[in-house]
């Protein structure tokens, strides 16, 4: 590992992305709290959605991020169970130029603290697409508070050493002014 903690807190522009078929914007409340999360932190919220479990929707709003410079971060909640309708790895993982095994490893061993062996369920996963950061974390609102609380708070802040995924991002311009 090598030595990428900045002198200072660089704000991220971070999309959230709730992936449900029953939840609505006033029942999203894993996605809330990753919002007030990443705000509190200093971060900026950069666009929010709620896409049904449908393998095509989701792919087709994490491109456009994707290829949005103005959106450096994406964070996924729910979709990553085993129920007929959880697609999430399967739809996000194709897009990716580079995984991040240790995100999920190292997520569902905090969350074995909290939830024993049912944490053997979740498929959190994490990559690299277009230098944007995708973390995908289960749809339960403590998920959400273990995985940002825990992994994700830390690897968003450029001063968090010995390494953060802050230099491996891209620079954030408005969407549709690539230089």
């Amino acid at each position: 590992m090598s030595n990428h903690g900045a002198e200072n807190f660089i704000p991220l522009n971070i999309a959230i992305l709730t992936v449900s078929d029953t939840r609505d914007e006033s029942s999203d409340t894993s996605g809330h709290l990753l919002v007030e999360r990443l705000t509190s932190a200093g971060h900026k919220l950069a666009a929010k959605s709620i896409v049904k479990d449908d393998i095509y929707q989701l792919r087709a709003i994490v491109s456009n991020w994707i290829a949005c410079d103005e959106v450096q971060v994406i964070i996924t909640t729910g979709g990553t169970g085993f129920t007929a309708r959880d697609y999430t790895p399967e739809a996000l993982s194709i897009l990716f130029d580079r995984t991040i095994d240790g995100f999920g490893e190292l997520f569902r061993a905090i969350s074995y603290t909290e939830i024993g062996t049912s944490t053997i369920q979740s498929r959190a996963f994490a990559g690299f697409a277009n230098n944007t950061l995708i973390m995908s974390v289960p749809g339960s609102t403590n998920a959400c508070r273990t995985a940002w609380d825990k992994v994700i708070v830390e690897q968003l802040d450029a001063t968090h050493r010995p390494c953060n995924f802050v230099p491996h991002l891209k620079l954030a311009d408005a969407c549709g002014s690539r230089n």
